[in-house]
């Protein structure tokens, strides 16, 4: 039997896959809770230190990274099954977690899609990928944290013509943002996040994710709070058996 969201782990790395291409990788309640497990699974296993969020685009005749909410699970009065209580919609946009996700996107990712790359820390992208929040073009808005992340992401006066219009941008317009950080070739894409997340593990992970913490906190809270934060996290980070071996592997000029 196939795997909606399938879950594997390359060395420190775990790929998390949406499996449904045939439904442009919508996400009913299924595809939700299949994610909170697996961000679940990253969260619990010490030997992962980072993870991929990629899609299924096999078969599609135009790609499909995520289309957002299925339309059908929500006609058929399932519309409470795509959100899950620690995660939010499909049980990743409002997850707290530790550990950074990339978003390796190749192709549409609009509306809940848009906002499942919005809420990684960061976007390796294909040339022919795209992204949009359409919901005002239906009488909804973008209720998975796209209203307040897409500003954050490509800035306010792009964002607002983006939301109010509903039109997507290109990953090339997303690149020259910054919300994209990698632009890759087509079917390229969870290849380029893995390089991208090989490097970020060539870092000392305690200090990966202390560093992740604060730079989110950044886009919401005082330089006082962050200050304090940074300080706080300083110490423990110093304090931990990552940095004693840190430090000595660079007096001894070898790799931790």
């Amino acid at each position: 039997m196939t795997n909606i969201v399938e879950y594997q782990v390359e060395g420190k790395v775990a790929v998390i896959t949406l499996n449904r291409p045939d439904a442009r990788n919508a996400i009913n309640g299924e595809v939700a809770s299949g994610l909170e497990a697996a961000i679940d699974k990253v969260e619990a296993d010490d030997n992962v230190w980072i993870a991929i969020l990629a899609a299924n685009t096999e078969g599609q005749q135009r790609p499909v990274f995520c289309a957002g909410a299925d339309l059908k699970a929500i006609h058929s009065g399932q519309a409470a099954a795509l959100n899950t209580p620690r995660g939010g919609f499909g049980g990743f946009v409002y997850r707290q977690r530790k550990k950074p996700v990339i978003a390796a996107v190749d192709g549409l990712a609009t509306a809940g899609g848009c906002e499942l790359v919005l809420a990684c820390d960061m976007v390796v992208a294909t040339t022919r990928s795209a992204f949009g929040l359409a919901e005002a073009t239906r009488n909804l808005i973008a209720g998975a944290g796209g209203l307040f992340r897409l500003p954050r992401a490509i800035g306010r006066a792009a964002a607002m013509e983006a939301i109010l219009t509903g039109e997507p941008f290109t990953a090339q317009r997303a690149y020259e943002l910054g919300m994209v950080n990698h632009l890759v070739e087509p079917e390229k894409a969870t290849e380029g996040a893995m390089d991208l997340a090989l490097r970020v593990c060539k870092a000392a992970p305690l200090a990966v994710w202390a560093s992740r913490k604060i730079v989110l906190a950044a886009a919401t809270e005082s330089d006082e709070t962050l200050i304090n934060m940074t300080n706080k996290e300083f110490g423990a980070v110093l304090n931990s058996e990552d940095t004693k071996e840190g430090l000595t592997a660079f007096i001894e000029k070898r790799t931790p």
